[in-house]
């Protein structure tokens, strides 16, 4: 009864402390599998709710979105290609997919990558800022980033041609703006179209160093205020980012030059632009020798006393052999190849000595007279100016033309881009409440989405050969007899060098339950020979594992530290 009572013990300690092992791995992994995938879940969003807000233009794309907006059917115009380019891309309006940030917001969205989209919307009636400040802001979403494309609307000029269904590139507009990335080239365009008020024709004026746009998968607000003093300013999530002056910070310039160079002036033909010339009263010296070297040998020079001049700088291979295949009847004699004499290298040189160059301090090269002042120098000449004949001032660019229609013409590499809340008005204050009614409750719950998608860095894992028993029973023995599994199946003989205390002990335990069944069988009679065999078998295994071990200590301790670094590297990378 004794032995009964000590084996079922040990059973059942062995058995207690694996599965307690066992149990909170599961427990681990289970935890953090409901944590990571609830994470998400857990942010409250709003519910979308339309705005109350007035403008001139206002669109949240409510499900009545389709009696406003029109897809384009045209036919894209490049007179530098000779092929025809159809607005094939699809629309549609749809939450969005990727880090959505209320419930039931619908937005614009771009679906088909690789191709031309056009979409335009009018308004309910012409906006004029004429007097006014305008405020242009929407929401731009690259749910699958952007690489190649634009994301920028137009707002068109109004006029009795506005088709919706023609719209196209070549369809007139009054100001571009909004993002454009492809390859180096990242920028939030705003390009206004002015008319020359002498020809009548119109000129795009393009914004000089335009901020770089937001490469993101949330969302990201874009506003331009054009003020009545023509001052601009472009905020992106509602912080500035470029502002300045529609007279000073745009190429072409709004206004041209009063005066321009006469094209029909020419430089006279006796007109001396030459500040200086050569001294024409300037001689050669009499002892100026144009012939003398650059360079003369050194007759001071004297050999080096360690110079070998008895041995060739250069010497045969004396590893080069000749190939099996050589001939000499048809090959001719072998020669082996030269390599440099190694002897050389331990002194000043070898072969015949000759004395050294050095510089001719008669050396004066040919001569050339002095340079003066030209006395008969007039300047540079330049066309005389006169009066611009094409010149006009206009002092108002920000009184835009009419706009009569909203448009997004874009080409793309990427789907997925969604457009939402746009604005279009004059108070700043009511872009702003539409902004925070909108974008900043949005944004807020996306990025805190962001951040719980990011995948969590793992711990870096403590050695196991640095734990102690006293401080984890249950975290020393699980990292020992991982480490060892992990050795068995890469090399048995090794993973017993490497960890012997689990191997002894794994040894021991099987010897002590053979002995504990040999004594139960030997209380009522002697034991059978195949017990008493593999009791044997089992004690002289214990004892050779122990020799083992003695004998490779220091290449056990090389084999954990190196499996060790495999196991960290593997936990602490980042997660793919």
């Amino acid at each position: 009864m004794r032995v009964n009572g000590v084996l079922a013990t040990a059973l059942y300690s062995s058995a207690a402390l694996l599965g307690q092992v066992r149990a909170e791995e599961s427990e681990d992994a289970s935890t953090t599998t409901v944590t990571e995938s609830s994470t998400t879940s857990e942010i409250e969003k709003p519910t979308f709710t339309p705005s109350e807000i007035k403008a001139d233009f206002l669109e949240q794309f409510t499900d009545d979105w389709t009696s406003r907006w029109s897809p384009s059917h045209a036919k894209k115009e490049d007179s530098k290609a000779t092929e025809e380019w159809a607005y094939v891309g699809e629309w549609a309006v749809e939450e969005p997919t990727v880090f959505k940030g209320i419930e039931g917001d619908k937005g614009l969205v771009v679906k088909n990558p690789a191709a031309h989209h056009a979409i335009s919307a009018k308004f309910p009636k012409k906006i004029d800022n004429k007097g006014k400040d305008l405020v242009v802001q929407y929401e731009v979403k690259l749910q699958n980033g952007l690489e190649c494309g634009g994301a920028y609307m137009k707002l068109l000029q109004d006029n009795k041609k506005l088709h919706a269904e023609e719209f196209s590139n070549a369809s007139p507009y009054i100001i571009m703006f909004g993002p454009d990335k492809c390859g180096a080239t990242n920028k939030v365009h705003f390009i206004f179209r002015h008319k020359n008020p002498k020809t009548g024709e119109y000129e795009e004026k393009h914004l000089k160093s335009a901020p770089s746009a937001k490469i993101t998968k949330t969302t990201n607000l874009y506003t331009l205020i054009v003020k009545q003093n023509n001052d601009f300013e472009i905020l992106i999530n509602g912080e500035s980012s470029k502002t300045g002056n529609l007279l000073e910070d745009f190429t072409p310039s709004v206004n041209p030059e009063k005066e321009i160079e006469d094209p029909k002036d020419s430089k006279p033909g006796d007109w001396v632009d030459e500040a200086r010339i050569p001294d024409p009263e300037a001689t050669k010296p009499e002892d100026w020798d144009e012939d003398a070297p650059f360079e003369i040998v050194d007759e001071e020079a004297t050999k080096p006393d360690d110079w070998l001049e008895d041995e060739p700088t250069m010497i045969p291979d004396p590893e080069a052999e000749k190939p099996e295949d050589w001939d000499d009847e048809e090959d001719g004699d072998w020669i082996p190849p030269t390599v440099p004499n190694p002897k050389c290298d331990e002194v000043s040189g070898c072969g015949k000595w000759e004395p050294p160059m050095k510089k001719n301090p008669d050396y004066k090269g040919k001569w050339t007279p002095e340079y003066i002042d030209n006395p008969a120098y007039k300047g540079v000449w330049k066309p005389r100016k006169i009066a611009n004949p094409d010149f006009f001032e206009d002092k108002t660019p920000a009184k835009f033309e009419p706009m009569g229609a909203i448009g997004f013409e874009i080409w793309t590499m990427q789907s997925d881009i969604l457009f939402d809340n746009i604005y279009i008005g004059h108070s700043i204050e009511d872009a702003e409440k539409l902004k925070a009614e909108t974008y900043d409750v949005k944004a807020a719950i996306e990025k805190a989405e962001e951040e719980a998608s990011k995948p969590k860095p793992k711990e870096t894992p403590e050695s196991p050969l640095d734990l102690k028993f006293m401080d984890d029973p249950v975290k020393f023995i699980r990292e020992k007899v991982d480490l060892f599994w992990t050795l068995v199946q890469q090399d048995p003989l090794e993973a017993v060098k490497t960890l012997p205390e689990v191997a002894g002990g794994i040894g021991a335990l099987a010897v002590t339950i053979i002995a504990l069944i040999i004594g139960v069988v030997g209380m009522s009679s002697a034991p059978p020979p195949q017990v008493k065999k593999a009791a044997e078998k089992a004690k002289q295994t214990a004892m050779d594992t122990k020799d083992q071990v003695v004998d490779a200590a220091s290449t056990g301790a090389e084999k954990a530290q190196a499996e060790l670094n495999k196991r960290t590297t593997r936990s602490s990378g980042p997660a793919e």
